[in-house]
């Protein structure tokens, strides 16, 4: 083998190497587990993107809502076992909207419908989005939350509030401002009015990455990586949602929260806004689902999650409102 080719041979296993150990990390913070299949029967498969194309039921759904999805499909397939099939994508829908919906778009290299049944987003904004295209034009907003700090079990860096931000000694995963709403539409507003918005994010717009080296981190997916980072050490605090700190507490994680006052936390602004697609196969089994929403038994669910229930004028369907 001469020099050239046994360079060649390094790099390439090297390349492969960091490919597999980038895999493994994502795996191991349980980023494969926002792609579900759910079975009347009660199986549930992960990673079947192709099911995107043939469930009985699609629906790309906020990811903070993940944790709600398993009890709540039960209980909505017990009552329509017809729809034998529910897929549910749960990630951050700044992300879906534009890289799923309004273009082709891959999950581990396999293509997703572009035509989900259902979109659900925090910003009322992406489904206007989808109105002036002439995608969705009806809407409800069918549950409520509100931003907390994730922080390690016992909160060893004593952080007290929102100020503590501010402090060098801290290490801080937040969502990233490009595709997670919590930070591009509330995140980001509680540090402007805390006056601590270039501090916190040096005025980095990215994601996976470094925002301040070393000091503030911008994740792909909070609400896999906080937990996963601040459990290993390699975060100290997060901002999150309430019902992300609830759950995590709930599996036994080693990880507390600490509360955001009003009106810092966003709770009067945050809004879980669903519409069905015009384009979408299965139009009867999306419009018995958002009646299902509206039922005491499903708000019942949420709430046991930490949502906060919507009240009955907020979950009939209304036209979408006209402007960003």
């Amino acid at each position: 083998m001469n020099f050239r080719m046994f360079t060649l041979t390094i790099l390439g296993l090297i390349s492969l190497s960091v490919a597999q150990t980038a895999t493994a990390l994502k795996d191991e913070a349980g980023l494969g587990h926002d792609y579900r299949t759910f079975h009347a029967e009660g199986t549930i498969e992960y990673g079947q993107i192709g099911d995107s194309y043939t469930a009985d039921l699609v629906m790309y759904l906020a990811g903070n809502q993940f944790m709600v999805m398993e009890k709540l499909i039960k209980d909505f397939q017990a009552r329509n076992p017809d729809i034998k099939t529910i897929y549910v994508e749960t990630i951050p829908p700044g992300q879906i909207l534009k890289g799923q919906i309004l273009n082709q778009g891959e999950i581990n290299a396999q293509k997703t419908a572009q035509n989900p049944d259902l979109f659900a987003s925090v910003n009322l904004g992406h489904l206007k989005k989808l109105k002036s295209k002439d995608i969705m034009h009806d809407y409800m907003i069918y549950t409520h939350n509100k931003l907390e700090f994730m922080v390690a079990k016992g909160n060893p860096k004593k952080i007290t509030g929102p100020e503590d931000l501010a402090r060098d000694d801290l290490v801080q995963s937040h969502p990233n401002p490009l595709t997670e709403g919590i930070f591009k539409f509330y995140g980001s507003q509680m540090l402007k009015d805390l006056k601590l918005y270039e501090k916190v994010t040096g005025g980095k717009s990215c994601k996976g990455c470094w925002a301040v080296p070393g000091k503030t981190w911008f994740t792909q997916r909070h609400h896999r990586e906080t937990p996963h980072r601040i459990e290993k050490g390699e975060a100290d605090v997060g901002i999150v949602w309430v019902t992300e700190v609830a759950h995590a507490k709930l599996q036994g994680r080693k990880i507390d929260g600490v509360s955001i006052p009003n009106p810092y936390n966003m709770a009067h602004k945050v809004g879980y806004a669903i519409g069905a697609l015009k384009s979408g196969r299965n139009r009867d089994s999306a419009m018995r689902y958002l009646s299902y929403l509206a039922t005491d038994d499903a708000q019942d669910i949420y709430a046991q999650y930490g949502f906060i229930r919507a009240n009955e004028g907020e979950l009939k369907l209304k036209p979408i409102p006209a402007g960003k």
